[in-house]
């Protein structure tokens, strides 16, 4: 049974950079990972594209044959998909065994009311495809009431449009330490605890926000999230590798993966911390970990990677040492491998 990832966010979410650095961190803990690029505007993947809809179609042959400006090109790329799904379930036969990611445009009317990209991975699920929709949102959002209520918004509409497992995230979040303080903790955000608390700093955001037509919006809006109960965010920074192993966990856990499917054989540090559950509790609070004592844990972090890495060599040198074989050389690297940078824009 084949499992993915359909990856999706608004421009600048940092889609490509997360399917980047989650294929090479699956790489590390030894699980086979393809990416496919499903955004027909994107003509320069950051990582090994194993299928990529623009041999299909391309925005720019859209817009000069159709007379479309970008988001319409893009919408009609998805409906030509969509129509012409043979040549994807093609592509993915040829990916058997691959835990897939599916690079996402970044118009967000393709996920909150746009049907093709529903249908598309609707189609995929009848191919017995387990899917989990990772939406991305930037941490910048919390740093103005008004663009979080926002993204809390467009999350729960994606969530009721693509009726998906669904995990949302906060993404660059060892950005927010460099950010203006925010008035509550992070878990505050995360949880999407009681709305009604933020509406005075959203009043303080901007003098139009203190009429009374707006703050009975706002809270009429409020009251909309509460009640359905559905938005929680997890939290990434894609360079930190608990960070990523620690929602990978969520993941697997929301699509089935982590009932039905075994890792590979490499025993690095990250393939045995993937196996540790324990190994992702040592972090108390968010709020120390990504903005009060953030370079101690970074710092500390580092450390245990390294004894940890230090500990699997001797082990392994032992147990080859005991059985008469060769000692095995030690690893050039100790991070894995794994190296992942955000372009300057």
């Amino acid at each position: 049974m084949p499992f993915g990832q359909l990856v999706l966010g608004s421009p600048g979410a940092g889609k490509s950079t997360y399917c980047d650095g989650m294929s090479q961190f699956m790489g590390a803990i030894g699980r086979s990972c393809a990416v496919v690029n499903l955004d027909p505007a994107n003509d320069h993947t950051s990582y090994p594209c194993a299928l990529d809809i623009r041999d299909l179609v391309t925005l720019e042959e859209i817009m000069s044959d159709d007379r479309l400006g970008p988001n319409g090109g893009i919408l009609y790329a998805l409906e030509e998909l969509e129509n012409n799904f043979e040549w994807l379930e093609s592509g993915l036969k040829e990916l058997e065994g691959d835990y897939v990611l599916f690079d996402c445009p970044g118009q967000v009317e393709l996920y909150t009311h746009h049907a093709s990209l529903r249908n598309i991975f609707m189609k995929l699920q009848k191919l017995e495809y387990r899917l989990v929709a990772v939406h991305l949102s930037d941490c910048f959002c919390l740093t103005q009431p008004s663009l979080y209520i926002s993204n809390i918004l467009l999350a729960l509409r994606a969530m009721l449009q693509m009726d998906l497992p669904h995990i949302n995230v906060l993404t660059k979040i060892d950005r927010l330490a460099n950010y203006d303080p925010l008035p509550f903790n992070l878990d505050f955000y995360t949880e999407v605890q009681d709305l009604n608390h933020l509406m005075p700093v959203l009043e303080a955001e901007s003098p139009a926000m203190r009429s009374d037509k707006f703050s009975k919006l706002n809270e009429a809006l409020a009251n909309l999230v509460q009640n359905f109960g559905l938005v929680n965010f997890e939290v990434l920074a894609v360079e930190n590798k608990k960070s990523m192993m620690h929602l990978l966990r969520v993941i697997d856990r929301a699509g089935g993966y982590v009932f039905g499917s075994a890792e590979g054989a490499n025993d690095t540090v990250w393939q045995v911390a993937m196996r540790d559950e324990s190994s992702l509790l040592d972090v108390p609070d968010l709020q120390d970990r990504w903005i009060d004592n953030k370079e101690f844990y970074d710092q500390k972090e580092r450390e245990d990677e390294e004894r940890a890495q230090t500990q699997i060599q001797e082990q392994q040198a032992a147990a080859a040492e005991a059985s008469g074989g060769v000692v095995p050389p030690p690893p050039p690297v100790l991070d894995s491998g794994i190296k992942v940078a955000r372009k300057q824009k």
